[in-house]
């Protein structure tokens, strides 16, 4: 090995490298030196070590292979025991080329989980052990208990139940109510019909209207009369779509399934294939065997620590002492020379700070500062809110001597932020702190301006504590025995006792005037006083008649009185259940109360596993702002991803993408692990996903780092390999769980010439219909905009078909699933108007201007009679994405990033800018146009003819009536940008971002106003389409690629 290169990194990563050399050192203090392959699995080499073994000494010492295991020192330095003997070493990638075998220990079943679920979730499960945090162990331990028992129920359910969680129906939104008239399109479909284990089919005519059973009964029917066979029960079957995991059975008509509706619209016959209940019975059973062997074989668990003993139960509220805590000193801390370090320390509940900030001293810049300093707050102990906060901001300010004289401003000093820290008063376990915490901070942005503190931050320590600055802090002990926050039930009693007894008044008819101009109000956030005093004396009056306001008195509640908060807890406990809606605005950071989120969590309850799915996204953020690890809403999503497998798939990937940020890696890791444990046979699956998407990453990689410029060939060559191929293959599209990513085809993949080089992986299925399949893989993009933007496509598409109004819109999959990489689905058929437009052109600089390429492009893709269809379907989607473009304020839309089905479907990609955040060339707004309409998509629109204002017309009735239906569900929409401040994009950080939102959607404004300033914004639009067609043309020089 060369001076200065240590590992084996670089062997591992070579191309065309088959065998390495490796060492193996045994039990007997033999040392064997052979060849493996790097395809060759651990399984496979333990069997070449025991062969070679058999003619070296001491070999009769052995015994059986099982009970040993492989070591090895891993990529992080750590001793890895390589318990998954399935994995290739080329996976495994050892630092050195040495193996140790060592003998077995412990529960065998138990480690090779733990193992499994190590490798899948991306962090060891021994960090979660080394933290040697109570909390975190209490927290793994109720959970995991919790998880098993719900797998263990899992294991009762009859083989529908298990298929509604194995498989859960994919729907269109009903259209219309269930039992109503059948709608007009009676027209019968034909159904292509197969058993399993029988290679003939049939052709079923069946009503589009008829439930699943229907189809059943109707080919049991058939099967008897064509094969003379013995008459079945439907109830015995299902129906499987071809070449899917996806099934079609309950009480839902055949057109509400997602697979035959998109058949019917395509002018397709579905492909069914009849499964009878024992083969599902079969995959149940494989399935309780795998947790029925982890939970058998589970060794018996620690007993959890005896809860701390309450001594004396005074209560904190008899105290009514200042809140004071200690500032010890600071270390590692790293300023300029000549500069005063100051600490700032806050107690804040939620976003309301709960006293005046205090600041210590000025200390000299040094790396271990020390303050010896009491910090003392203006709040009683007895006042302090169950969720107190407490907010620190290490920063460095310029001594006033150093200023120069001249200076306009008020004698201030200027302020350096370094660092800032959260913690809460009281812990997991409602005990007010006490004794010393080292407190490990995050770094500050260096040119924020904003509040030095940062309530909204994580309250978990920075983990990454060697680089950190710290801040040494002292909880004073007030009284000799641990003091505990009053818990919920005693609370009520103390109200109930009158101790602080609910006083409810009357108002006067302005008073109650002025009460619903405030609740009609959807814009009202902050209140005058006047205003809040009002809210609080009828706040039983909020509860009868607007309990959908309850956002308001909880922003207005005193949270610094105890005597308010037992009122306000004690009112919350009749409060009646809100709907979803509003339900999801109180998962914010502003409301931290207990009672408050439990109380949400129970309005979330009535969410349909579908609602979950689409709001899910948002679910997870909030996350970031529980204060402890054992929560309600972790509770809660957990149940829900145990319930329905394929909640628990986007679950899983949603909190796996962001493992890597560090502030909550601890949080996350923990949840993924007890999903791991109440799911054991869907560890296998993921693991399988993760595994190609870590051979996705490696072939990104390899095509952005070659030294010489990459060809597709080269790609194609990498493919190729057996370890590629195998991983490639054979999995569920993580983008989609349904999906069978069956065989990748080496020869149809390829990746673009973007500076991100995606590369595209093209799949065939030999059961699914038409053409291949194909993902795109990204690394380098953060792809969480791009999912925010078409989940909200997505519930845009949902509520307007709910109304009856389908747009033909194409919100295609898309899925973030690590640090800067994620998924993308291919959309078949497809093109961008720029292509269409070039190739339909002489030179780029006249390609925007040709108002005829679109529609020629059309005509030669839909010949006669289906031209008309595809018109209709361009003016259905084109008014889809204008609608929902100008809503979200999607900006950066150009000719490139605008693409078209060859069945007339418009549809926008790349959303790398929203909420109103455009391109700015030299300070000036490059895209003045509210949304896009140029004329060639109006040329289209009218058939290629001038006169033709009656399909324009029409055209503008379907905007309308599309953002009349967003606006009539603008509060769901802001709500759930609300929720995805938490995390970190970099477009959306605070209200502010939102008001684009509010704006758009007219919040607060009447159904008439919002339509009257849309129309505004149409005309502008269409007035100022020529400076969009001139945008165009600058994008088409610049991109412009042909010979």
């Amino acid at each position: 090995m060369s001076p200065g290169k240590y590992g084996m990194q670089e062997d591992w990563e070579k191309d065309g490298v088959q065998e390495i050399m490796m060492d193996f050192l045994l039990p007997t203090g033999i040392l064997l030196n052979f060849p493996v392959s790097r395809n060759d699995t651990i399984k496979n080499i333990k069997r070449m070590v025991w062969k070679n073994a058999r003619s070296e000494a001491l070999f009769n010492a052995l015994g059986d292979s099982d009970a040993y295991v492989f070591t090895c020192i891993n990529q992080t330095a750590e001793r890895e025991e390589l318990e998954e003997e399935s994995r290739r070493i080329s996976d495994v990638r050892p630092f050195m080329c040495v193996l140790r075998l060592v003998a077995r220990e412990g529960d065998r079943v138990e480690k090779l989980t733990n193992a499994q679920i190590s490798l899948l979730i991306g962090k060891g499960l021994h960090e979660f052990e080394a933290q040697k945090n109570h909390e975190v162990n209490e927290f793994r331990s109720k959970m995991r208990t919790f998880c098993e028992e719900k797998a263990q129920e899992r294991q009762q359910l009859s083989w529908q139940q298990w298929m509604e969680y194995s498989f859960p129906c994919d729907l269109e939104p009903c259209c219309f109510p269930c039992g109503s008239a059948k709608s007009k399109n009676t027209k019968k479909i034909f159904i292509n019909i197969k058993f399993e284990a029988c290679d003939e089919s049939f052709m079923l005519q069946q009503d589009p209207q008829d439930l699943p059973e229907a189809l059943i009964r109707n080919a049991l029917k058939k099967k008897a009369t064509v094969f003379r066979s013995v008459r079945q029960e439907p109830g015995d079957y299902t129906l499987r779509c071809n070449g899917t995991w996806e099934f079609i059975y309950g009480n839902h008509p055949l057109c509400q399934f997602k697979y035959i509706f998109s058949c019917l619209r395509n002018g397709q016959n579905p492909h069914l294939t009849m499964v009878h209940h024992s083969t599902i019975s079969k995959y149940q059973e494989e399935q309780g065997r795998m947790c029925s062997q982890v939970y058998k074989t589970r060794s018996l668990s620690r007993p959890p620590p005896l809860p701390l003993k309450k001594q004396n139960t005074s209560s904190l509220w008899s105290i009514n002492e200042p809140f004071y805590i200690h500032l010890v000193q600071g270390n590692r801390v790293n300023a300029d020379e000549g500069m005063k370090l100051v600490v700032q320390a806050g107690l804040f509940h939620g976003s309301e700070l709960l006293c005046k900030v205090v600041t210590s001293s000025e200390v000299t810049v040094c790396s271990e500062p020390l303050w010896d300093q009491r910090l003392e707050f203006d709040i009683n102990v007895a006042d302090l809110p169950r969720m107190s906060r407490l907010c620190f901001a290490l920063y460095a300010v310029i001594e006033k001597t150093k200023k120069p004289r001249g200076t306009k401003k008020k004698n201030k000093k200027a302020d350096c932020p370094i660092a800032w820290v959260n913690t809460m008063v009281f812990d997991y376990k409602d005990q007010l702190k006490t004794g010393e915490f080292l407190l490990s901070t995050w770094p500050s942005v260096p040119d924020d301006k904003s509040d030095l503190l940062n309530p909204m931050g994580t309250v978990e320590k920075n983990p990454n504590v060697d680089s950190a600055a710290g801040l040494l802090i002292h909880f004073p002990n007030i009284r000799q025995y641990p003091l505990y926050y009053p818990p919920l039930d005693k609370i009520c009693d103390l109200e109930k006792n009158g101790d602080t007894h609910i006083s409810f008044f009357s108002g006067t008819k302005e008073e109650y005037l002025k009460l619903k101009e405030i609740m009609d109000n959807k814009n009202y956030t902050e209140f005058f006083e006047d205003e809040k005093e009002l809210l609080w004396k009828l706040r039983a009056d909020v509860r009868e008649y607007y309990p959908e306001s309850l956002s308001k008195l909880l922003l207005i509640t005193k949270w610094n009185k105890r005597e308010d908060v037992v009122q306000m807890v004690s009112l919350l406990r009749n409060w009646p259940d809100l709907p979803v809606i509003q339900a999801l605005e109180l998962l914010d950071y502003s409301f931290p109360d207990p009672a408050v989120r439990s109380f949400t969590v129970r309005c979330l309850r009535k969410l349909s596993d579908d609602e979950i799915l689409q709001y899910l996204i948002q679910l997870v953020q909030v996350l970031k702002y529980e204060s402890y690890l054992d929560c309600d809403l972790t509770t809660f999503l957990l149940e829900r991803a145990l319930s329905n497998r394929r909640i628990g798939h986007f679950l899983f990937w949603h909190l796996r993408s962001e493992t890597h940020v560090a502030s909550v890696s601890l949080r996350f890791g923990l949840i993924l692990e007890a999903y791991c444990r109440g799911n054991i046979h869907h560890i296998k699956l993921l693991a399988k996903q993760n595994e190609a998407l870590g051979k996705m990453k490696a072939l990104s990689d390899f095509v952005k780092s070659g030294s010489q410029k990459m060809t597709a060939e080269d790609l194609k060559l990498c493919i190729r390999q057996e370890s590629y191929l195998e991983a490639l293959s054979d999995l569920l599209s993580p983008l989609n769980p349904s999906i069978i990513l069956e065989e990748i085809c080496a020869d149809k993949c390829r990746f673009m010439d973007s500076k991100m080089r995606p590369i595209w992986l093209m799949y065939k299925n030999q059961w699914a219909q038409g053409d291949m399949m194909g993902i795109i893989f990204k690394n380098g993009d953060d792809l969480r905009q791009d999912m925010l933007t078409l989940q909200m496509i997505q519930l845009m598409e949902t509520l307007w078909k709910k109304e009856g109004l389908d747009l033909r819109m194409i919100p295609y999959g898309c899925l973030s699933t690590g640090n800067k990489m994620g998924l993308i689905e291919v959309v078949k058929n497809s093109d961008t108007i720029a292509n269409i437009q070039r190739n339909n052109s002489n030179s780029a600089a006249t390609a925007a201007f040709n108002k005829d390429a679109l529609l020629n492009w059309l005509k030669s893709k839909n010949p006669e009679e289906k031209l008309d269809q595809a018109i209709e379907e361009f003016t259905l989607s084109c008014a889809g994405y204008c609608v929902a473009t100008y809503v979200l304020g999607i900006g950066d839309r150009h000719n490139d990033n605008i693409m078209i089905r060859e069945t007339g479907q418009l549809f926008h990609i790349d959303f790398g800018h929203f909420l109103g955040n455009f391109k700015r060339k030299l300070g000036i707004n490059r895209e003045r146009v509210p949304f896009i309409l140029t004329y060639d998509f109006v040329h289209v629109i009218q058939q290629g003819r001038t006169s033709n204002s009656e399909k324009f017309e029409r055209f503008r009735e379907y905007c309308e009536r599309a953002y009349k239906i967003l606006c009539r569900n603008g509060t769901l929409f802001v709500n759930l940008f609300a929720m995805m401040k938490a995390a970190g994009l970099p477009e959306l950080t605070s209200f502010k971002d939102i008001q684009y939102l509010k704006d758009s959607l007219a919040l607060g404004k009447s159904e008439e106003e919002a339509l009257k300033n849309f129309k505004v914004k149409f005309n502008e639009a269409l007035r100022e389409s020529w400076k969009t067609k001139v945008n165009w043309m600058m994008h088409s020089l610049a991109k412009d690629n042909r010979p």
